[in-house]
Parts: C-alpha cells; sequence; structure tokens
C-alpha cells in the first residue's frame, strides 16, 4: 500500500463534494502534470490511502482521509471540448491524461494546517514542504502518514 496527498481547491471540489457523492465515490479529474500522470500510471493501486488537502483556502491543510479505488484509467474530460480540462491534443486511441477513482473515508477531526505541517521538524523533508513544490497530487511516506493522523489528535489554538 502507498500513501498519498491529493490536492484540491474546496470551492471547486472539495472533502464535503466527495463525502456527498454516490457510495462517496468520484474519479480525481483534471490532472494535467505528466508527472502526476506517471504516477497514477505506474503507482497508485486501489487500497492506496490519500489525504484529502484543501489549497487556495484562507487555511490550507489537510481536511479527510480517501482511499484510491480504481487503477488509472483515461481522463474523459481530456476529449469534449465543453469540459473545463479539455485536450485537443489528447486522442482517445492513445489518450495523454488519467484519472483514478477515490472514495470517500472520512473527514479529519481538525484541518491540518499548511503551516502546521510546515513547523513540524519530523515532516521536513515531506514533498508538501519542500520549497518550490507545486504538484497536486504527492507520495506520503508511511512515517509522515502516521505522524499526521497523530498531529489530526491535538489541540491547536
Amino acid at each position: 500500500m502507498a500513501y498519498w496527498l491529493m490536492k484540491s481547491e474546496p470551492d471547486v471540489y472539495g472533502i464535503d463534494h466527495l463525502a456527498a457523492e454516490p457510495d462517496g465515490k468520484e474519479h480525481w479529474d483534471g490532472i494535467r502534470n505528466y508527472q502526476v500522470r506517471n504516477m497514477f500510471r505506474d503507482q497508485f493501486q486501489p487500497g492506496d490511502l490519500a489525504f484529502f488537502y484543501h489549497s487556495n483556502t484562507k487555511v490550507p491543510g489537510v481536511v479527510g482521509v480517501m482511499e484510491v479505488v480504481s487503477g488509472a484509467y483515461p481522463d474523459h474530460t481530456a476529449f469534449d471540448p465543453n469540459e473545463k480540462y479539455y485536450d485537443p491534443k489528447s486522442d482517445p486511441a492513445n489518450p495523454r491524461w488519467l484519472m483514478v477513482d477515490v472514495k470517500y473515508i472520512r473527514h479529519t477531526r481538525r484541518v491540518i494546517s499548511l503551516a502546521e505541517l510546515k513547523a513540524d521538524p519530523a515532516l521536513s523533508d515531506m514533498a508538501l514542504v519542500r520549497r518550490g513544490n507545486r504538484l497536486s497530487v504527492m507520495p506520503v511516506t508511511e512515517d509522515e502518514w502516521a505522524h499526521i493522523l497523530e498531529m489530526e489528535k491535538q489541540d491547536v489554538e
């Protein structure tokens, strides 16, 4: 099993949207970065767990836990000119972009903020807190995963 952090803007698609989906399942589409596409294709597996991270908001941070419930498959939004993530260079016969399905597990007890994650020395090597890392999907080590779940239990003012 692998662990991930997946970012989304809460006003576009947040943890509450995922929780409200039938069976709590939805596809994670719109990835238009080759590095992330390759992670979907080569590393994501059903059963992996991911933190749902709200980005581009007043208090960005980890807000929930979800499970990867499919392998990678073609992102159909790339083929539809009416979709936000349409890519005229992506061909259904040879798709350029992929997506995976995720399933809501739970909200975290509280938002574990980016500031809090950055301030924790145990997470200094985490991809999320490294300078210049702007990927919307990134790996999380098993130790980082466990540490963040422990942080969730702490009361922070």
